[in-house]
């Protein structure tokens, strides 16, 4: 499994994970987060190896058509990038201004604490 692919699904994973089924929400985390291979899950499941594959891939198609639709991991990662270069030019051009600096950190942690 690509580590480009598991780390795409499990951000979106993390964006759209409460909008999935129980069981999609639990093959997901069994495949990608806790690296089960296929055939346990259809164990665990007492399903078959293709309806366990059947489902991840319909789950991987469902989580991508959400972020086409609502974009919310590609504006949480727009956000903290300007925010991280708004940090940077801080640094730069006002590094006595403490005041701002401290208001961008807390913003920026309030972005991350969606994670």
């Amino acid at each position: 499994m690509e580590i480009s692919k598991t780390n795409e699904v499990n951000q979106l994973f993390d964006f759209y994970g409460d909008l999935l089924t129980p069981k999609q929400r639990e093959y997901i985390e069994m495949y990608y987060r806790d690296d089960y291979s296929l055939g346990e899950i259809a164990e665990y499941s007492q399903v078959s190896r293709q309806a366990v594959y059947d489902n991840i891939r319909r789950t991987e198609k469902i989580l991508k058509h959400y972020e086409k639709i609502l974009h919310l991991k590609k504006y949480y990662q727009l956000r903290n990038e300007r925010g991280e270069e708004l940090l940077r030019y801080f640094d730069t051009q006002y590094p006595t201004d403490t005041y701002l600096k401290k208001t961008l950190t807390e913003l920026l942690l309030i972005e991350d604490s969606k994670y």
